[in-house]
């Protein structure tokens, strides 16, 4: 049964649309939880519904579980893919809650697992029953179900992909040049989460240029190597290709590769620049290649295989990061439950090549230092962050850092007493993690946490600077205090010292109701301005903000009936050259 959250009035359900692990035990206390053990931040950040039809999941009756109707157990499907699969796993083979298979249920019996899901336990599972999260009725069809084999979603290979696939406007027919007047380099993708669509909006103006329907809550906005093409992906694995020199920017192609999916990102080696699109999926565990000014899929390969440490079978193995290496042609995947990060050469897809590293489960995000060189990948549950040479292929180092590593792409800047470094902030706990990354000059400091900060609290989603920039922000996102969640913490890169100043981002946006939560900072192309995503709930006034980099003053509130929970933010420049 799952790990997922104790929904808190407040609380956009849109929250729940992030799967990850969060722990913390100075939060153990933390007032409103309802579980000891667990903060409710935890409970609202872990276990997101899944997007997959439950009526397209096959159905196992085993004889030695207990009896269920056809309507029970189509009930109980509905139940699990909401509440329990995002962190047992759809096969419940085990991700970052415990595996629920029949081996270990059926041993246990159905007085234990109603237990089990109605009071929870201290090592983070929900207690469903005493919460009122779930009626004795349907503890007791959990119980009953977890018993029997997991009901197996359909596969989606080639077949599938290319009855989804769809080329609005074929290449031929595109704009052979830039047909509006828009400053592409300083626009910005803003999702509109429960909305299913993307803002761009005109970083010099401020103003929404288009809204674009897209997939059920887009993940991530991916640049083409050419600044043209913006790729968007959506939890539903629905991908769209949006070309931004048409004098309406539009999808001139879709195409849906899987279930449920977090990645996209394009070629980037020189001689390969917008030749190749790459996504990952969390359902069915594997990626594809596609042609990247059409999303043709070309390639598709699994990620089912052996976790690095017990070495031992996972069927579902999910794609989280991926991001496109400088040094070779190659894409760098990470794949969550194995603990491997794949480099895969994509010079001739008839005859993949793929490096195999071991790292540590569970992998998440990252992204480059500051050479573009080394990726530094967190390894959530692990706490460590791992170093990948792209250049040699091979792991450089495992780091270990604070309670569940979150850096989003992470953060790069000079520290003035340890040279180049990294940075990272955590979802467990309130710290900041340093990483030297300059192994010539500051041969000593390198791939070694060379300072730790302390910041405003655990539950923080996004760290972000600039080369331009002498500050550091971090949000707290799903911090449980709304005096941290509704604010931003940010430090002087010349001071580090001198700890944090907390910004009021929230209260300068002047909203109405709603949790108002403070998401990742992203940067304008020049580097003067930090953009804030105050979120709400769907049917709540949200809000971007935009702060003066160097006074810390606000600069503007964007607000737009159109602004439905807008969460992450990707300037064209910044994320077509890997600036963060």
């Amino acid at each position: 049964m799952a790990r997922l959250n104790i929904i808190i009035k407040s609380v956009p359900v849109s929250l729940l649309a992030i799967s990850c692990l969060v722990t913390n035990p100075s939060w153990a206390e933390e007032k409103g939880s309802g579980h000891p053990g667990t903060p409710e931040s935890e409970m609202r950040y872990k276990g997101a519904p899944v997007p997959i039809d439950p009526g397209q999941a096959k159905e196992t009756l085993s004889p030695k579980a207990p009896k269920l109707t056809p309507e029970e157990f189509a009930r109980a499907k509905q139940i699990f893919f909401e509440r329990c699969a995002g962190c047992h796993g759809v096969l419940r083979k085990g991700a970052t809650g415990k595996p629920l298979t029949p081996d270990i249920t059926l041993g246990k019996g159905t007085a234990y697992l109603k237990t089990f899901i109605g009071y929870g336990s201290p090592g983070g599972m929900p207690n469903f029953g005493t919460s009122g999260t779930l009626p004795d009725a349907d503890v007791d069809l959990m119980a009953r179900f977890l018993q029997h084999e997991p009901p197996m979603p359909p596969e989606f290979g080639m077949k599938e992909m290319k009855a989804s696939w769809k080329v609005l406007v074929p290449p031929e027919k595109r704009p052979k040049k830039q047909m509006n007047k828009y400053n592409l380099e300083n626009l910005f993708s803003v999702t509109l989460r429960d909305a299913g669509q993307v803002a761009l909006i005109e970083g010099d103006s401020k103003e929404i240029v288009e809204v674009i329907d897209t997939g059920y809550a887009v993940h991530i906005s991916r640049m083409s190597e050419s600044g043209r093409y913006l790729f968007v992906i959506g939890r539903d694995a629905k991908i769209n290709l949006i070309d931004l020199w048409m004098k309406h920017p539009a999808s001139v192609a879709v195409i849906k590769v899987g279930m449920e999916a977090r990645s996209v990102e394009t070629s980037k080696f020189k001689g390969y620049e917008d030749k190749y699109a790459i996504a990952g999926s969390y359902w069915p565990p594997q990626f594809v290649i596609m042609d990247g000014d059409t999303l043709e899929p070309k390639k598709i390969v699994s990620t089912r295989g052996m976790t690095v440490d017990t070495q031992e079978y996972h069927p579902e193995p999910r794609v989280a990061a991926i991001v496109a290496s400088h040094e070779h042609p190659e894409f760098i995947i990470n794949v969550k439950e194995t603990g491997k990060i794949l480099m895969v050469n994509y010079e001739n897809l008839d005859d993949l090549k793929i490096t195999s590293i071991d790292a540590a489960r569970y992998l998440h995000d990252g992204g480059w230092d500051s050479t573009r060189r080394y990726f530094m990948s967190a390894a959530n549950k692990s706490n460590k962050i791992a170093v990948v040479d792209s250049k040699e292929d091979k792991l450089v180092k495992l780091v270990d850092v604070g309670k569940i590593p979150h850096p989003g792409r992470g953060a790069n800047f000079v520290d003035p007493k340890f040279g180049p470094v990294w940075a990272t902030s955590h979802l467990g706990d309130k710290t900041i993690s340093l990483i030297g990354t300059d192994p010539v000059k500051h041969k000593e400091n390198a791939w070694k946490v060379v300072r730790t900060l302390d910041g405003a609290g655990g539950g923080s989603l996004f760290i972000k600077t600039h080369p331009k920039s002498n500050n550091l922000w971090v949000d707290t996102t799903l911090n449980p205090d709304e005096s941290n969640s509704q604010s931003i913490a940010v430090f002087d890169l010349k001071n580090l010292d001198k700890g944090f100043v907390k910004l009021p981002i929230a209260e300068w946006a002047k909203l109405g109701e709603g949790p108002k939560r403070v998401v990742q900072p992203e940067y304008n192309k020049a580097g003067d301005e930090v953009w804030f995503s105050v979120w709400s709930g769907a049917k709540q006034e949200s809000a971007i903000v935009v702060v003066d980099d160097k006074t810390r003053k606000l600069k503007k509130v964007i607000k737009d009936k159109r602004l439905i929970t807008p969460t992450g933010k990707f300037n064209v420049y910044n994320t077509m050259h890997d600036v963060y």
